[in-house]
C-alpha cells in the first residue's frame, strides 16, 4: 500500500510534468497561470460571483446588490434574505422550488463559459463544481439527487460531452450528493434557444423532456437538484421540473454556474 507522502510526492510529479508538457493557461484568456484550472488576476476581477440579498426562489439577485468577491469570501446575509420574493416569482411562480448561481452571466464570464461548453475545455469542471457547490450548499442535502438538464442524443453525438453532466459529477462528488447523469432524457430535438422569446422558449421545449425508463422510483419521494451551465428565462429547467415532479420528486431545485440578470428586480 503506497504511503501518504509518497502518493502525495507521485501526484506532484504527474503535476509537475503535465505542466511541462502542457503549461497552465487561464480558463478564460489563456494567458500563463501558476496552476491548472485556474483565472489570471485580470480575468478573475472581470467575474461577478451573485451573492444575497436575492429572490428566495428564482435566485435573481435584487437591483445594485451583486458581490464582487468569490462565494466563500461573501458575508453570510442568507437570513435577511429568506423570504423576498421578486416580483415575478409573486405573479407567476415557477414549478421549480430555488434556483441559485454561482455567476453573473456577462461579458466577464461569456467567454469562459462558452469555451467550457462548445470548444472541449472540459477541465474547467473542476473549478467550476467548486463554486457551483458553494453557491447551492443550501440545496444539496443528504437526500437529493443531482440531475443534469440533457442533451438531445445527436447533440451529445456532435459535442461528444455534456456540460451540465461534468458540472453535477464534480459538485457530487464534492458534496457526496447522488448523481443520476441519465435522469431525464431529451426526447425531441429543439432549436437553440437563443433566437426565440421568452414565449416561444417556452413552446419550444413544451415536452421535450422525459423520465427514463426505470428511473423514477429512484427519485420518488426525494428532492432533485437540476444542473446545468447557464439560467436565461429559465424555460427549460421549468419544463425539467414539471416532468420530474409529475413523476414523483418531492420538490426540484435548480443549480446553475450562471444566470442572466433582469434588469429592473
Amino acid at each position: 500500500m503506497t504511503s501518504w507522502p509518497l502518493a502525495a510526492s507521485l501526484t506532484n510529479f504527474a503535476r509537475a510534468a503535465l505542466d511541462a508538457v502542457l503549461p497552465p493557461r487561464c480558463l478564460s484568456c489563456a494567458e500563463s497561470v501558476d496552476r491548472q484550472g485556474t483565472l489570471c488576476m485580470r480575468c478573475w476581477g472581470a467575474l461577478t460571483f451573485l451573492a444575497p440579498p436575492w429572490c428566495s426562489c428564482c435566485g435573481e439577485p435584487f437591483e445594485g446588490v451583486v458581490d464582487p468577491g468569490p462565494p466563500e469570501m461573501r458575508q453570510d446575509e442568507t437570513r435577511q434574505a429568506e423570504s423576498l420574493l421578486c416580483a415575478r416569482c409573486v405573479g407567476s411562480p415557477p414549478p421549480f422550488g430555488r434556483a441559485r448561481s454561482a455567476l453573473r452571466y456577462d461579458d466577464g464570464s461569456r467567454g469562459m463559459i462558452l469555451g467550457f461548453k462548445h470548444a472541449d475545455q472540459t477541465y474547467a469542471a473542476v473549478a467550476f463544481g467548486g463554486w457551483l457547490a458553494r453557491s447551492g450548499a443550501e440545496l444539496l442535502t443528504p437526500d437529493a439527487v443531482l440531475a443534469p438538464v440533457p442533451l438531445h442524443r445527436w447533440k451529445l453525438f456532435a459535442r461528444r460531452y455534456n456540460q451540465a453532466a461534468l458540472l453535477a459529477g464534480d459538485v457530487g462528488r464534492r458534496s457526496g450528493v447522488a448523481v443520476l447523469p441519465g435522469l431525464l432524457v431529451r426526447q425531441r430535438r429543439t432549436t437553440p434557444q437563443g433566437g426565440h422569446s421568452r414565449t416561444g422558449r417556452q413552446r419550444n421545449v413544451r415536452g421535450a423532456f422525459r423520465v427514463r425508463t426505470g428511473l423514477a422510483e429512484r427519485i420518488h419521494g426525494r428532492p432533485v437538484v437540476l444542473v446545468d451551465d447557464v439560467l436565461t428565462t429559465g424555460a427549460t429547467v421549468s419544463e425539467c421540473a414539471r416532468v420530474l415532479l409529475r413523476a414523483g420528486a418531492a420538490r426540484v431545485d435548480v443549480l446553475t454556474l450562471a444566470r442572466v440578470i433582469r434588469s429592473g428586480v
